[in-house]
């Protein structure tokens, strides 16, 4: 009795291990915004998206959209209302400029802040980089995508558009999203970050 007890033990185990599938992901960045997107308490995705979701697509990762930028702070510039995907308009001040060169050309982003977000623990010196470039509406997103940063400590600023990232409109309409600068198109293809979603 004790060994067929076992035996049911062992194959229970065995499927438990078989269903749960690892986490897919080329970098570090890849794995969290899969295990993320995969949480039925995080993920944007709807239910029956989430249900049969495997992992996003991504761009391959590339060493040349990894680019230092040089930083420059935009002192003085007046708080502005947003457009967002609905009537939501929160407040942002543009914070700084980024002029960077990327295969031989040269580009500049706006980087801003939200007002909203500063006085919340852990969001003290967060700042928000959102792009369009000549992929959107082709195999990214069509409203642009977003990066996350960091107040730098000098006047350069890393920035890797392999973490580039799709609003969560992208997968559920019911979310309230940035709509990204027209100021922040970027005349190029950037081959890199998460792509749309969706889309073979």
């Amino acid at each position: 009795m004790k060994k067929i007890v076992l035996a049911v033990l062992l194959i229970s185990v065995v499927a438990c291990g078989q269903e749960k599938s690892p986490v897919l992901g080329e970098t570090e960045f890849q794995k969290e915004q899969n295990s993320y997107f995969k949480d039925a308490t995080t993920s944007p995705l709807k239910d029956k998206d989430r249900k049969g979701f495997k992992g996003l697509d991504f761009f391959k990762f590339d060493s040349t959209y990894v680019v230092t930028a040089d930083f420059k702070r935009t002192p003085n510039e007046p708080i502005f209302k947003m457009k967002t995907t609905t009537d939501r308009t929160p407040e942002y001040v543009k914070y700084g400029e980024l002029n960077f060169d990327l295969k031989g050309k040269n580009f500049k982003l706006n980087i801003y802040q939200n007002q909203g977000l500063i006085n919340e623990e852990g969001y003290e010196d967060y700042l928000f980089l959102p792009f369009l470039d000549e992929t959107n509406g082709l195999e990214s997103y069509g409203g642009g995508r977003y990066i996350d940063a960091r107040i730098p400590v000098g006047d350069t600023m890393i920035i890797d558009f392999n973490k580039a990232y799709n609003p969560y409109c992208a997968y559920n309409e019911k979310y309230s999203c940035p709509i990204v600068p027209r100021k922040n198109y970027l005349k190029t293809r950037i081959e890199a970050g998460v792509k749309a979603f969706g889309k073979d």
